[in-house]
């Protein structure tokens, strides 16, 4: 009854995330987006709670009552969701932000230390590269296959930040990577194994489109890590290692040009990215 993770983070955000949203408005925490519009900021810290939410009953039922609700692999993965959305929510909340001066990127913050500088930015990144390093470690695998995967894991998570500077952008590309797995492999195996945090994701997709609430680093760094385990789990050693070819040529094109420019200027792109919102 694995499948039952999916429908049971779908009902936990239906109940957390609109409380969760007005709460962060009430309390006056919010963020310009790129129209100059401020928006409830961060909706990933919510979309985290309500997948929190959905774990905490199937957790019980599934050890107390002996049922099969969650994936058993479910326990190898959590520390690396949990801790690079609270290293995304320390960037949100301490970070410079977009602020003129405030480091962007790997290299930006690479010349941060280099200054002596220790930015919430290279933090995350050291934080997230130890957690990667821990939670793919125990798998028998050989030194450079090891290493890959975590390379493939922090890049993964890095390549939704770099998506999410459009509304619903970083979910409309877990959702096409969740469907091309389970399509390809004919099974529902990523939702059955990461189905409270997609489910969450996807009722906060809702308002991230019509520009309601911004994910944040918190957010991204969430579906950023979905995607890197999905990938780890989904693909056997040479599909994972096309796929970190794959996220490596687009952290490096995403360091140095722009991608929403690039999908601006690619209409079946342009018309995808800019399906859904108002």
């Amino acid at each position: 009854m694995t499948w039952i993770a999916f429908p049971a983070g779908v009902a936990a955000a239906l109940l957390v995330v609109p409380a969760g949203v007005r709460g962060l408005r009430d309390a006056g925490l919010g963020r310009e987006n790129y129209r100059g519009a401020t928006l409830a900021f961060p909706l990933g810290a919510i979309i985290t709670t309500a997948a929190l939410v959905a774990l905490a009953p199937l957790a019980f039922l599934d050890d107390r009552a002996d049922l099969d609700l969650l994936d058993p692999e479910l326990r190898r993965w959590m520390p690396y969701l949990i801790g690079v959305a609270f290293l995304g929510f320390l960037d949100d909340a301490l970070g410079g932000g977009e602020a003129p001066g405030s480091p962007r990127g790997w290299r930006g913050h690479a010349r941060a230390l280099r200054d002596g500088s220790l930015s919430t930015g290279a933090i995350k990144a050291i934080g997230a590269l130890a957690l990667a390093a821990y939670v793919v470690s125990g798998r028998g695998l050989e030194d450079w296959r090891y290493l890959t995967d975590v390379a493939l894991l922090i890049l993964a998570t890095n390549a939704f930040n770099l998506l999410d500077l459009r509304p619903g952008r970083a979910e409309k590309g877990l959702a096409l990577l969740g469907a091309g797995l389970c399509l390809g492999a004919w099974t529902l195996a990523p939702l059955d194994l990461l189905g409270i945090f997609a489910g969450a994701v996807l009722v906060g997709a809702w308002f991230t489109l019509r520009e309601r609430a911004m994910l944040g680093d918190t957010g991204s760094n969430l579906i950023g890590a979905i995607a890197g385990v999905w990938l780890l789990t989904s693909l056997g050693g040479d599909g994972r290692l096309i796929a970190l070819a794959a996220v490596a040529v687009f952290t490096i094109y995403g360091e140095l040009r722009s991608i929403s420019a690039t999908i601006d200027s690619i209409p079946p792109l342009r018309w995808l990215d800019s399906l859904g919102r108002e």
